[in-house]
């Protein structure tokens, strides 16, 4: 089937970045599959995080199709977007069918993408992992790809006022090597090491990040073992 909808989404999407002057920086995409299923998990700081996941598969040419909650497909703004662009609702009372068309989805050869926290980290660190993305990639027998983004929060956090017109800001996306689930293996020995993956690659972004607070009052954005006044886990 064409892509009709998520080819202008992307353009869209970029012109944004160029405007705003953000500096968005991609390490790992090699180890985003050209063909073929993946799940990617990535972590969760922000309204924004699918953006740039989404861009940090495109220089190996793959379109993601998020897995997001059942209100944002019901707003009549987003829901056609998201509709469009083939991402796949979750109705938390009721994620099985979610789970299934994930799945199928993957067996078909579609790259999936995953916030595994389930719901946007206020403390800015990796928090409890749910374990739908290892038992997804374990069913389908495709890989599992970490991925940490960071800056996004600076944007449109939870609990904050959006600031989508600031300029300049660094966003930083880093993709790991992929773990290979097979279906007899422990989903939650698997969910623990792909936790410990996102969090190494969080502290590496977070470590190499070219910005830092102008003043006290603007440590907000940054965990509390980095300095920052962000609520602990």
């Amino acid at each position: 089937m064409a892509e009709v909808v998520y080819p202008p989404v992307i353009l869209f999407a970029k012109t944004l970045i160029r405007v705003l002057d953000l500096k968005l920086r991609v390490e790992g995409g090699e180890h985003v599959p050209a063909e073929g299923g993946a799940v990617i998990a990535c972590n969760h700081v922000s309204y924004l995080d699918f953006v740039f996941c989404g861009l940090g598969a495109l220089p190996a040419r793959r379109l993601v199709r998020f897995m997001a909650k059942k209100e944002v497909f019901d707003h009549r703004i987003s829901g056609p977007l998201m509709r469009g662009m083939g991402h796949i609702p979750v109705d938390r009372a009721a994620g099985r069918g979610a789970y299934d068309e994930a799945v199928a989805r993957l067996r078909a050869g579609e790259v999936v993408g995953v916030f595994p926290e389930a719901t946007i980290s206020t403390s800015f660190t990796v928090e409890d992992v749910k374990s739908g993305a290892a038992r997804m990639a374990a069913q389908a027998e495709v890989p599992l790809i970490s991925m940490a983004v960071w800056g996004g929060q600076r944007l449109w956090t939870k609990g904050r006022p959006r600031t989508l017109t600031r300029r300049h800001l660094p966003i930083s996306v880093l993709i790991g090597e992929p773990l290979h689930p097979r279906p007899e293996d422990d989903p939650g020995e698997v969910t623990r090491e792909l936790r410990n993956r996102m969090r190494t690659l969080l502290d590496q972004v977070q470590a190499g990040y070219p910005d830092s607070p102008t003043g006290p009052g603007d440590r907000w954005w940054l965990p509390a073992h980095l300095g920052g006044t962000a609520p602990a886990p």
